[in-house]
């Protein structure tokens, strides 16, 4: 007579699902913590919001402010170790394109042409309990 384990694959699977889901979740919330104190940051230089997550096919940018009369595309970048280089570190090419493209889709829809604009990089790093900000103005260029 033949032994069945037919549970033991589910049951480690939806182990799994659940852990990788409380993970997700927990990245989630940390990043938004992250946005939330960026934009606290910002505010407190200065800025104004004029929106927040904005999404296209092409990519999504975290903050979109105005820092007198420049539109400030803000990149957030969370990082708990710094082992591998700062939040700043790693808005690679690929990511600058992205916000590009995503930046002049925002200028088009909101006919923003005549502003001038600007990306701007927050690297926010949790060493421990305390998030430490780190503003760098004019990132990049496009």
């Amino acid at each position: 007579m033949a032994t069945w384990w037919h549970c033991l694959p589910w049951c480690n699977d939806s182990r799994r699902s659940v852990r990788a889901t409380r993970i997700a979740r927990a990245r989630r919330a940390s990043g938004v913590r992250a946005e939330r104190a960026a934009l606290w940051y910002l505010r407190c230089r200065g800025l104004r919001l004029v929106a927040r997550n904005y999404r296209t096919r092409s990519g999504e940018i975290d903050l979109v402010m105005r820092d007198g009369a420049t539109l400030v595309f803000v990149e957030v970048r969370l990082r708990n170790r710094v082992e591998f280089g700062d939040g700043a570190a790693s808005v690679g090419a690929a990511k600058q394109r992205r916000l590009i493209r995503t930046a002049e889709q925002f200028i088009a829809s909101h006919a923003l042409q005549r502003m001038h604009c600007r990306f701007d990089v927050v690297s926010v790093r949790k060493p421990h309990y305390r998030l430490h900000l780190k503003w760098i103005r004019n990132a990049f260029t496009a």
